[in-house]
């Protein structure tokens, strides 16, 4: 299984989920886990998704989501899981 980790952080407003969500659907990237909170106002969701099924690369993936993130004013990234897992290994 082809796992990436995608965060989502910024300011809250209408339809953040509902972009991301619809960008994964429309590219076959099936969403494992996903948690979300709102702490005063500012938006934070991390996803597991299976990226397998996709045609196409993470870097593709990163870039398009980045731009997403742009239109929607938040701060989407994404990366290999082993490279998350690397990174934040204490």
């Amino acid at each position: 299984m082809k796992k990436t980790i995608i965060t989502v952080v910024g300011t809250d407003k209408v339809g953040i989920i509902a972009k991301v969500c619809n960008y994964l659907a429309e590219n076959q990237i099936n969403i494992l886990d996903i948690s979300q909170t709102i702490v005063q106002g500012y938006f934070n969701m991390m996803m597991i998704v299976n990226a397998e099924e996709t045609a196409k690369d993470l870097a593709a993936i990163s870039k398009e989501l980045n731009q997403i993130g742009e239109e929607i004013g938040v701060l989407i990234r994404v990366q290999h899981e082993d490279i998350f897992n690397k990174m934040h290994r204490i």
